[in-house]
């Protein structure tokens, strides 16, 4: 055995491995490069970590670019070493150096690079693993030199519609051009939201209507200009679309009227959110207004999404729409034997002695009417806030209420009916006592 060991590794069989690499790796060249990578390296350390030291401050965000700086911030050491490759790899191409192990180096940054950043913008790991997955079969395939033959070869895979010609390298290009469009369109979506949320001059009607549209047209365009450049002509399109879209609008004739309900609520601020609303049964307040539905939530924590059209086409009870006071009527029944305007009184003073009960316009009690067993009062009382609800006002009126009259002795009756029996019926004999037992028992 180890006379074979011995034979595996003698001069003789080595030596071609070694002839092959003082030709092709242990080269003057590649040391050259090697040399330069490291020093470009240390740089990029050294002044990295300086960067990130004097950036790194807690009120970073607050300042101006501060988002920027601070997702920058933590890929500045990989960043500024590709930055400097990429500056060497110019110089030796504009130089005619051999600068190989170079573009090797800087596809594994770039990579890398794009890793860091994709981990900083995205949050979901099936995103992050699709990019590096996609990421490194590029890199792999430039640093092989097989990139520019694959893409040959799925570009000749193609299919003709019309004068269209569609091949699988346009619809990966689009596929990916069109995901890092989008992705800027919402981001950017986002930024001009914050600073719309932030204009405390418009209404948040028109917050919600310029939030919805600014929306809608950054990913038009982002659909539109992806199209544009991969190279699919639009106005072949033309008709294609057009047919499309007439059986889609017969299909989807709901949910347009649901779209245009909402843009006509945002428009005439009817409905905005906040406002306390009734809508058939169902009291809450308005917690968002979407581009197909209002989201409405009750007292009891539910969330009730209503069609649009449902808020345009049915009677809507808008507690707040132009005064957010609202009368709310209670009401209070007494014997008759009671003082009427004693109670009145008392009926008033314990209104005023309710916290949410505003004093402008003051609470009223009328007398209402007379009823089979109570003389019949109407409190009439007026809020300001109706998003806190209405029926825990109404509980603690009439608990301060209770109160008062069992201090003042004010009686609060309950039905009472009396039964009288004027004649018995006939035949009864001995079980006559029986059922006026029985009767007495029922009554």
């Amino acid at each position: 055995m180890k006379n074979l060991w011995l034979s595996l590794f003698s001069e003789k069989n080595l030596q071609p491995l070694y002839d092959w690499l003082f030709q092709y790796v242990l080269t003057y060249d590649h040391l050259v490069q090697a040399l330069v990578i490291i020093c470009a390296l240390l740089i990029a350390v050294l002044f990295g970590n300086r960067i990130k030291r004097r950036f790194s401050t807690p009120d970073l965000p607050a300042k101006r670019f501060g988002h920027f700086l601070a997702g920058v911030l933590p890929i500045a050491p990989p960043l500024l070493w590709l930055i400097l490759q990429i500056i060497s790899l110019l110089v030796a191409m504009e130089a005619g150096w051999p600068y190989n192990l170079l573009t090797i180096v800087i596809n594994l940054l770039t990579v890398w690079v794009i890793l860091q950043t994709a981990s900083l913008l995205f949050n979901n790991t099936a995103w992050i693993r699709l990019i590096a997955i996609v990421a490194w079969t590029l890199a792999a395939l430039n640093i092989m030199g097989l990139l520019g033959p694959t893409i040959g070869l799925l570009d000749r895979m193609s299919l003709k519609f019309g004068g269209i010609r569609i091949s699988l390298f346009t619809v990966l290009e689009g596929l990916l051009t069109l995901a890092l469009l989008l992705w800027g369109a919402r981001v950017l979506a986002r930024l001009l939201e914050k600073r719309i949320r932030g204009n405390t001059d418009l209404s948040p009607s028109i917050q919600v209507l310029f939030v919805k549209l600014s929306k809608a047209t950054l990913i038009a365009a982002a659909i539109l200009v992806g199209l544009r450049l991969v190279g699919i002509d639009l106005t072949a399109l033309t008709i294609f679309t057009g047919a499309v879209g007439v059986g889609i609008g017969f299909g989807l004739q709901k949910i347009a009227s649901n779209l245009i309900s909402g843009i006509i609520l945002l428009l005439d601020k009817s409905i905005k959110p906040g406002d306390v609303i009734t809508v058939g049964t169902t009291y809450g307040w308005v917690n968002s207004l979407g581009a197909r539905y209002t989201s409405l939530i009750t007292q009891d924590g539910k969330e009730f999404l209503i069609p649009n059209e449902d808020l345009i086409t049915q009677q809507v009870e808008n507690w707040s729409f132009s005064d957010k006071k609202v009368r709310l009527r209670i009401p209070v029944g007494i014997a008759y034997n009671s003082d009427v305007r004693k109670a009145i009184a008392i009926c008033e003073t314990a209104a005023k002695q309710t916290d949410r009960i505003i004093p402008e316009p003051p609470p009223i009690c009328l007398l209402a009417g007379f009823g089979n067993s109570s003389v019949d009062l109407e409190l009439r009382v007026w809020i300001n806030d109706p998003v806190n609800g209405v029926k825990n006002v109404k509980s603690a009126v009439l608990l301060n209420i209770w109160d008062a009259f069992h201090e003042q002795g004010i009686e609060i009756p309950f039905p009472q009916r009396d039964v009288h029996i004027k004649t018995m019926p006939s035949g009864a004999g001995s079980m006559a006592g029986g059922q006026q037992e029985t009767l007495r028992q029922d009554l």
